[in-house]
């Protein structure tokens, strides 16, 4: 559809997303630094699981949404497992141990080179010149910002251990987006996202249910409280139908490749409101793999804008949640 403009253009609403989801990261971190991080992703995502049971009651009825197909309720759920639970256990116990910067680098950046990648080794998609020429700096670049995680200033074996992690969380999201197709078809999105996250919030509740007891609920700051509502409200719930709002408008070519603003926001807040920084082997590290992923997911052509199509596979989102991308 011809590209929007003014009030009611798509590109404020995914300007708006990536904003959230930019935050979000910097926002985990301030929860996991109270909170042990298995209860700060079941506080996140028990809250989004409510929010999106409640979108789905009121919104849902207002829609003549086909019968899903048999079963995909279950896949959905299944699917949840990977994208919810695994994928924000390593995150969440990475913010434990590493700057949010990190997982605002690796996650959103190096998922694409992951997919292009074993798009590649498959034999799905063919080894274009451009794509390759991406594919080369993108992973030489994430090996330099693991060096530098190590050995630079503010690193450590520490540091290096979370930025595994994060490593672990891009290889879920890489894989989630590969097997959404399949998995989620057919499914009414916000359906599919509802039941993907309430499935994951189960079991990270049975995950954080050993470390329930020891947390003082009573001395948590309000900060604390603030943060794990804006997370599930405002970086899962909202952000979530409002991406959904932009693929539909411009296609998921033009959505998806907003999300390379993500790293931007999250250098932003992880560096004004926690005092974060990058060494200069890590921010050179960065610098490549994110040119690199650009080049890999366009293949060197940029997508017309308004290329409308039909909506992308579920995935996380860089900030942990579930989403169409």
């Amino acid at each position: 559809m011809p590209g929007k403009k003014g009030v009611r253009s798509p590109y404020p609403m995914l300007s708006v997303t990536m904003v959230l989801w930019g935050s979000a990261f910097a926002s985990s971190k301030s929860v996991v630094a109270y909170v042990p991080h298995s209860v700060a992703a079941l506080l996140r995502f028990g809250g989004a699981a409510l929010a999106l049971l409640a979108a789905l009651y009121f919104l849902g009825r207002r829609r003549a949404a086909a019968p899903a197909p048999r079963g995909a309720g279950r896949r959905a759920a299944l699917a949840g497992v990977l994208g919810v639970f695994a994928y924000n256990s390593a995150f969440f116990w990475g913010l434990s141990l590493a700057p949010s910067l990190d997982a605002g680098i690796l996650i959103p950046v190096l998922s694409p080179v992951l997919t292009s990648l074993f798009l590649l080794v498959t034999g799905r998609e063919r080894a274009s010149w451009a794509r390759l020429a991406g594919l080369a700096p993108g992973l030489t670049g994430a090996v330099v910002f693991f060096l530098g995680a190590g050995g630079s200033a503010g690193g450590g074996p520490s540091r290096l251990a979370g930025d595994a992690l994060f490593l672990v969380s891009a290889v879920c999201w890489a894989a989630y987006t590969l097997a959404g197709p399949r998995v989620l078809a057919g499914v009414d999105p916000l359906r599919a996202t509802t039941y993907a996250t309430c499935a994951g919030a189960v079991l990270l509740g049975l995950f954080a249910a050993p470390a329930l007891p020891d947390v003082r609920w009573g001395e948590l700051p309000p900060g604390v409280w603030l943060n794990a509502a804006y997370l599930a409200l405002g970086a899962a719930a909202v952000a979530n139908l409002l991406y959904y709002r932009g693929v539909g408008a411009v296609g998921p070519a033009s959505a998806s490749l907003m999300m390379f603003t993500v790293p931007v926001v999250n250098t932003l807040c992880g560096t004004l409101f926690l005092g974060e920084s990058l060494g200069p082997v890590q921010a050179a590290g960065a610098a490549v793999l994110l040119c690199g992923a650009v080049l890999a997911a366009t293949q060197g052509r940029l997508p017309r804008r308004g290329t409308a199509g039909p909506p992308p596979s579920p995935a996380p989102s860089p900030a942990g949640q579930p989403t169409r991308r």
